[in-house]
């Protein structure tokens, strides 16, 4: 499917055939759009958990309870599911990680655009932690990215999908102690294939025109 009839077509589901599963091969091909994913200054400050055994599912799910419980089956029913987590800081210790690997893979011409590729991503740090204080959101909106990358490209390969932010983040995060390194929960996603009692399947899809949604100059 090309990507614009993909970001066309794709919804977001809202009830799963329980008895599908999406192949493997498939799955790999999401795990490698979010490794792929931009990011600002290539900070890539997140971490996935994915959930595709029953066990695994239920633990998610115990952050779907109360106010929540409406998104309980779109968990326990998928076929996989996505915990989208963000560093809690841009620490020394994931800098240097950063560096190592940008190393690894020869983006460098020589030490002076290494060292010129350290000094720009830690200005933004420090812009973003003493500056404009904003630190937790600047790696949220990356996530955020990495989520947007995961939809579309899940449409295009005949993969439905629900983001999800309605979950209790400290259930979750206790749950498999992300706070202990250094992450945060930000947003799920339930990947799998729609049941019959996905309404929103059938609905059309609905956006403002485009002279609402776009300024020309």
């Amino acid at each position: 499917m090309d990507i614009l009839t993909a970001a066309r077509q794709r919804h977001t589901a809202k009830a799963y055939d329980s008895e599908r599963r999406i192949p493997e091969a498939l799955m790999q091909q999401v795990y490698s759009l979010l490794r792929h994913s931009p990011s600002s200054v290539n900070s890539q400050p997140w971490h996935f958990i994915v959930a595709s055994t029953p066990e695994g599912k239920a633990r998610i799910a115990k952050a779907a309870q109360g106010g929540y419980v409406y998104n309980q089956s779109k968990i326990v029913d998928a076929s996989h599911v996505i915990v989208f987590c963000s560093r809690i800081d841009m620490d020394d210790a994931h800098l240097e990680r950063l560096l190592a690997q940008e190393a690894r893979d020869e983006r460098f011409r020589d030490d002076a655009a290494r060292a010129g590729q350290d000094a720009g991503r830690r200005g933004y740090v420090r812009q973003h932690r003493y500056g404009s204080r904003d630190m937790p959101q600047w790696l949220e909106k990356q996530v955020y990215l990495a989520l947007g990358t995961a939809l579309l490209g899940a449409a295009t390969l005949g993969i439905d999908a629900t983001p999800m932010e309605g979950f209790d983040q400290k259930i979750l995060d206790e749950e498999f102690g992300l706070h202990e390194q250094g992450l945060a929960s930000v947003v799920l996603a339930s990947f799998g294939y729609r049941s019959g009692a996905d309404f929103n399947a059938g609905l059309p899809k609905s956006r403002l025109p485009e002279e609402v949604t776009f300024t020309f100059v």
